[in-house]
């Protein structure tokens, strides 16, 4: 892989209570999972979805897959443990400020980045390199993070549907049929009640792997359009492979990922 290095992100997200509060979608006095319920079922007699407000939703994981020719590939995530949020925030901006890295993600541009930008102005983040759009650095005004058109920032879902949100294709089902595990261990429903019943590591775990199905539809997707050549393609996947069982001796989850990624005839 040439260029920039890449870093493939992820997020989780809950409910903030105080924030459903604050929009009026709960009453004052009630506990978290009360507010959270009570300002669900407001949202579904209003809109007819229980979905939550983006400026409302919680960063509790932001998970990254890092891939440098120098340095192999590697996973990091951040974690809130329940009082940093604005620091785990704060530590994926500062990763872009340091590397100016290619950054990939599935639904990132409508999802992902909205809700970092919303909590990272709630915390009073710094990100100058992020929101560079050619004012410190020209280069920046021709491809920069925040245009929907630029690849600085590759949304896969948004550029595959050609930007008609119609066109989307959900990332596991575009795991499954690429030949790749797709989701394990839960899905993005089940992240509230698992992290408010302690399930960090869980919640983390799922992060990690939906990041890494995320990093190899991006390499099928340079596959496709001739940034990798096929032998490229097959040395990467075999490279993602050899990774993942040594990931695997210390972190259950690559072991089950490794199991459910069937080699191919």
């Amino acid at each position: 892989m040439r260029g920039a290095p890449i870093v493939v992100f992820d997020i989780e997200t809950v409910p903030d209570a105080a924030a459903l509060r604050a929009a009026g979608l709960a009453d004052p006095g009630l506990d978290e999972a009360a507010t959270v319920e009570q300002a669900q079922q407001r949202r579904r007699e209003a809109t007819g979805s229980d979905f939550l407000p983006i400026a409302c939703q919680r960063v509790v994981v932001i998970s990254c897959i890092f891939r440098d020719p120098a340095k192999g590939l590697k996973v990091h995530s951040y974690v809130d443990d329940g009082a940093s949020e604005g620091a785990v925030v704060q530590g994926f901006f500062k990763l872009i400020d340091r590397l100016e890295p290619q950054l990939v993600s599935w639904n990132g541009g409508g999802f992902d980045l909205p809700v970092l930008h919303y909590r990272a102005l709630v915390h009073g983040v710094q990100a100058p390199k992020y929101w560079d759009m050619g004012e410190d650095d020209r280069e920046y005004k021709w491809n920069n993070y925040i245009s929907r058109y630029h690849t600085r920032h590759l949304d896969l879902m948004d550029l595959l549907a050609l930007y008609q949100p119609r066109a989307n294709a959900g990332m596991d089902l575009m795991a499954q049929l690429c030949g790749l595990p797709g989701k394990l261990g839960m899905d993005g429903s089940q992240v509230w009640s698992a992290w408010n019943g302690g399930q960090r590591d869980a919640v983390r775990r799922y992060c990690e792997t939906d990041v890494l199905n995320t990093y190899l539809l991006y390499c099928r997707f340079q596959l496709m359009r001739g940034g990798l050549s096929p032998a490229q393609h097959s040395d990467e996947v075999a490279l993602v492979r050899a990774t993942l069982a040594e990931w695997a001796v210390h972190e259950e989850h690559w072991a089950e990922y490794l199991q459910a990624w069937a080699v191919p005839d």
